[in-house]
């Protein structure tokens, strides 16, 4: 991709796959909500029912954008199937990542299994599904990552906001006692061997995902999505302060770039890429570095 740098290569961390069984998931969650009614509530292109005809439509996407590759994630416990039939189809374009719920019945075995078919990202949304980092039951995702070489440990802290579940009307019980980046302190520093990615830069938690970094070499920074926690400092802060302080702090070696793009016929969100190569232009960012944080600290994350 042509950028201020020359030509580089970009791998996006951050893309919701929302698939056909996504939303039919999401209908069974409200009486008389129907997978058709969702399309007419989004004004969105709903997704073909084989999920490998989805990931075409992200093929053509990243191609037309000039992207390498993209992290395509499962955004419901129990959509795995969808990821896996993507990155079957189109195995060096995409990573998966799956969304996972410890504490269901099945949350420890659903991880397992697919970690073993090739997923590489296990994301954990505790104040979404209301647990501690710490409870016992969930100890079992992180030996598995440590296991796992090439794995990552995706931990959503901060604000939660889950903007389809709002306009579909459907109830965000979520907890934002189990938010915190410093419930990854010690975990991370128990897993050495495993990695683990705080998104949003900690989404409100910006110190706290700094202090996490500085404390442990194995934590990394998704910079997706607009961003919008940051009207939640109470100092006068931007996205460009917000970059300079994680390259100062993190460095750039663990930093990871992400659009947070999901839905057609939007498609890939250039705009985030576009603003925020533009701030790393300006704050001075080598063309050395740029390529790391747009695309080679995820290739060999994941590598």
């Amino acid at each position: 991709m042509k950028t201020a740098w020359g030509d580089i290569s970009v791998n996006d961390a951050h893309v919701h796959f929302f698939s056909h069984r996504f939303f039919s998931m999401l209908a069974a969650q409200k009486p008389g909500l129907t997978f058709a009614g969702i399309g007419e509530i989004l004004g969105w292109e709903m997704p073909p029912e084989d999920p490998g005809e989805l990931a075409e439509r992200w093929v053509l996407e990243l191609d037309k954008h000039g992207l390498e590759r993209a992290v395509l994630m499962a955004s419901l416990p129990g959509d795995e199937a969808s990821v896996h039939a993507a990155i079957k189809a189109f195995p060096n374009r995409f990573y998966g990542y799956f969304f996972a719920n410890p504490l269901a019945p099945d949350g420890i075995e659903r991880v397992e299994q697919s970690l073993a078919a090739g997923l590489r990202g296990v994301c954990l949304f505790p104040a979404m599904h209301r647990y501690s980092l710490h409870d016992e039951r969930v100890a079992p995702v992180f030996k598995l990552a440590e296991q796992t070489p090439g794995s990552v440990v995706f931990v959503h802290c901060g604000v939660l906001s889950v903007g389809v579940r709002g306009k579909l009307g459907l109830s965000s019980p979520f907890d934002l006692r189990y938010s915190n980046p410093i419930d990854l302190h010690h975990i991370a520093l128990r897993h050495p061997q495993a990695n683990f990615v705080v998104p949003h830069f900690g989404a409100g938690y910006f110190r706290e995902a700094l202090m996490l970094c500085a404390l442990c070499p194995n934590v990394y920074l998704d910079t997706s999505s607009s961003n919008n926690w940051l009207r939640f400092q109470a100092s006068r802060m931007d996205l460009r302060t917000a970059f300079e302080k994680a390259l100062e702090v993190a460095g750039p070696q663990r930093l990871l770039f992400g659009s947070d793009s999901s839905f057609f016929p939007r498609g890939w969100h250039h705009q985030i890429f576009e603003t925020q190569s533009a701030l790393l232009a300006v704050i001075g960012v080598n063309a050395g570095d740029a390529r790391e944080i747009f695309g080679g600290n995820l290739a060999r994350l994941l590598s």
